[in-house]
């Protein structure tokens, strides 16, 4: 069992009998009262995004995740496909699982599959991916006192900001969890 210390960012855990992820923390004690813990979880199975507060009484089950190496195949409207390295099943998962996720998969991106008592809900991105650049608006010179950064459109239909050294055709690395750019390639 899990109590209020041990949920940290990323820790899964099981809350009204459903997988959720913490998201972010924040421990709070005001004098008499007993300690509160301030949360954003996710919903591994749906993506509903929820904001709750823990007593220190408050117990937690691990949520028992199953994860499976895949690679991302295609999108079909709105579902994304996915292929078991070992097995060669296919998953399908819908956008709205996937949610912000789908900004970053590019076909044969690796990825791992969570799986929750023997069902697919979710996948795990790798921390940053390499994607090509192709759309991104000339610098304008004498903009670089301040770090300045312009709005690029990536190959899976992104926009991000990023340096005005940045030109259509290079490939940059991306932060998956902030989506945020990393380097150039």
């Amino acid at each position: 069992m899990l109590n209020i210390s041990d949920l940290k960012i990323g820790t899964f855990f099981i809350y009204q009998n459903q997988p959720y992820q913490v998201l972010k923390v924040n421990h709070s004690k005001q004098a008499r009262a007993g300690a509160v813990l301030n949360t954003k979880i996710k919903n591994l199975k749906n993506g509903v995004v929820l904001e709750r507060n823990f007593k220190a009484s408050d117990k937690f089950a691990e949520a028992e995740l199953e994860k499976v190496k895949a690679s991302f195949l295609y999108k079909k409207a709105n579902d994304f496909e996915f292929m078991q390295d070992e097995t060669f099943e296919q998953v399908s998962l819908s956008k709205d699982i996937l949610g912000s996720k789908t900004n970053w998969l590019k076909e044969g991106e690796k990825v791992e599959l969570l799986k929750f008592q023997d069902q697919v809900i979710n996948v795990e991105l790798p921390a940053k991916v390499e994607l090509k650049v192709v759309s991104a608006p000339p610098g304008v010179k004498g903009d670089t006192v301040s770090g300045a950064t312009k709005q690029i459109t990536l190959e899976t239909g992104a926009v991000i900001s990023a340096p005005l050294f940045i030109d259509e055709g290079n490939i940059v690395k991306v932060n998956t969890e902030k989506g945020e750019y990393v380097e150039r390639v």
